[in-house]
């Protein structure tokens, strides 16, 4: 598997203080960040353990993690 089709650890933060923590593969993180640039609706997001429905107004940000490895404080 080269390294852009590994899945990336991904965080969305909801209203109220909610985070969802997940692994998506890079065309479901293009197709989330299709979505949050639209108006709104339901989103349905499959990660490596299962799947997700959740309205998308409500979602407050997006983490992508970079994965990069650091050493150090």
């Amino acid at each position: 598997m080269s390294s852009g089709d590994r899945p990336q650890k991904i965080s969305i933060g909801f209203h109220g203080g909610q985070t969802l923590a997940a692994r998506v593969r890079p065309e479901e993180l293009r197709s989330l960040r299709d979505a949050l640039g639209r108006s709104g609706g339901w989103h349905e997001l499959t990660a490596e353990d299962g799947t997700v429905v959740f309205d998308l107004t409500r979602v407050d940000y997006l983490l992508v993690d970079s994965e990069e490895h650091r050493v150090g404080f």
